[in-house]
């Protein structure tokens, strides 16, 4: 067991492979129903079903890895073997996510993305799961897991940041021909910019973090036990092991209805900032990099109010706060006490409101990823297995399920309310107004709900900061015993 402080160029090279996640968080959140919906004209019912199927997947492959890496065998460690076979595949699909052959009907674009969103999340779980197993296995240290999570998440939002900004800022801005979000060509040079990007931190992590791979936790060579029971089976009797943790229980199912709220919010965010708000292509840059910059300010903050609160006050209050950013510039809308479309006080106030948002969303993510580093030292005192992939694959599940369950409700959402699909349709004056205020009722006060229920569960988490010292301890206590047993 690690209970040191990590060197600070150690933590940002583990924290930059994160950024691959950052620019696929941006990619599927911002752009990808409105690409498909909006500019191709593909059903936001359809749409919607093709994430989910992905998500379908994603509910079998994050497990799945991160079980099989909890018991792998390799020269290279637990880990690294999974990192390094990701970086190809992964790449290549982010790109022909947007890349659709011209002139395919309906039912070819709903196959096509279908596809490729499979493949761009599996691609992303053989990363995504051992890398965030690998960051619990760095540190023991309470207070220092925040920190590495911290740097991560610093860095999933520079990722986020980038793609953003070479979306509205570069390939898709507006032009003297028209405006970028409508011209299909563009983002397939978009995908190819992206592609580059992830493939470059993902290496340079993978590579980076090697060194580290001898020093942690190795899989005992007297227990393949996957091998004797079947990996699927493995994977089930693992998840059911961790999904009775009473703490882990009250996070994984806290962030699914977190990341539907979270995900509406991302999928529907262009459709409001074009018709609701009526914002141009220009105007989008501020309020789509608000967020993320609101997050890499509230990360700086995180490990100073975990020390002072505890993780678990920050994760509660974080989400009501969130919640009520969210809420709030609709419902002063619906009454008439918000700056007026296409004025610059309504831009500047939308952005601050997701600034805002963003901040308290750092209190939410990062706690919590150091949370479930903490109750894997407490699963391991309770059943001897260090088992950081099957936690981190379970919330590796429930994280993407911001850009699956939310995108799936929010292409249903959009045929509930008849919403015109299509790149004829450029402005509010081609919507319906009741159709619009029914946009504005989708985004905001309705998924209030998801919020509540999602700090219900929060509230079931028990793993404080002096029972987890306690475990440190006895888990230190059982390996100087293990250590001077007799061979």
């Amino acid at each position: 067991m690690n209970t040191s402080r990590l060197k600070t160029t150690t933590k940002i090279i583990y924290g930059i492979g994160q950024g691959a996640e950052g620019v696929k968080m941006a990619a599927f959140s911002v752009f990808l129903i409105f690409y498909y919906n909006q500019v191709l004209g593909l059903s936001g019912s359809l749409a919607g079903l093709a994430i989910g199927i992905a998500l379908v997947f994603d509910a079998v492959s994050d497990p799945l890895v991160g079980s099989l890496s909890d018991r792998w065998q390799s020269p290279k460690g637990r880990r690294h073997p999974f990192m390094y076979a990701a970086i190809l595949p992964f790449a290549i699909s982010i790109f022909l996510l947007f890349s659709p052959p011209q002139s395919l009907p309906e039912a070819g674009l709903f196959a096509w993305l279908t596809l490729f969103a499979v493949l761009t999340r599996v691609a992303m779980a053989l990363f995504h799961v051992p890398h965030l197993s690998l960051g619990a296995e760095l540190s023991s240290d309470f207070d220092e897991r925040t920190t590495i999570v911290s740097y991560r998440f610093f860095f999933s939002t520079l990722g986020t940041l980038i793609a953003v900004g070479l979306g509205f800022g570069v390939f898709l801005a507006d032009t003297s021909n028209g405006r970028g979000l409508f011209n299909p060509i563009q983002y397939s040079i978009f995908a190819a910019t992206l592609s580059l990007v992830i493939f470059f931190v993902m290496t340079t992590s993978s590579l980076g973090t090697q060194k580290f791979a001898s020093r942690l936790y190795q899989a005992r060579s007297s227990h393949p036990a996957w091998r004797q029971s079947g990996l699927f089976r493995q994977m089930v009797r693992d998840l059911r092991a961790a999904l009775r943790n009473r703490s882990f229980r009250g996070l994984f199912f806290g962030l699914l209805a977190t990341a539907v709220m979270i995900g509406v919010d991302n999928s529907l965010s262009l459709h409001m900032n074009s018709f609701f708000w009526g914002l141009s292509s220009e105007q989008n840059m501020p309020f789509f990099i608000a967020s993320p910059i609101g997050l890499l300010v509230g990360v700086l903050f995180t490990h100073r109010l975990g020390i002072l609160f505890d993780k678990k006050p920050l994760i509660i209050w974080g989400t009501g706060g969130w919640l009520a950013c969210q809420i709030t510039p609709v419902m002063l809308r619906f009454f008439d006490s918000f700056p007026t479309n296409g004025s610059t006080e309504l831009v500047w106030v939308l952005v601050s409101f997701k600034f805002l948002q963003g901040m308290i969303l750092a209190q939410i993510i990062v706690p919590f990823n150091s949370m479930v580093a903490d109750i894997v030292d407490e699963h391991q005192l309770e059943t001897g297995e260090r088992n950081e992939g099957i936690f981190f694959g379970a919330v590796g599940f429930s994280g993407k399920a911001t850009t699956g369950l939310g995108s799936f409700a929010s292409g249903v959402a959009l045929d509930l309310i008849s919403w015109p699909k299509g790149s004829a349709i450029r402005s509010a004056s081609d919507v319906p107004a009741e159709t619009i205020t029914a946009l504005g009722m989708v985004y905001g006060p309705s998924i209030a709900i998801f919020g509540v229920v999602s700090i219900w569960f929060y509230s079931h988490h028990s793993l404080s900061r002096s029972r987890h010292r306690e475990i440190q301890a006895e888990l230190q206590r059982l390996q100087r015993a293990s250590d001077a047993a007799p061979l």
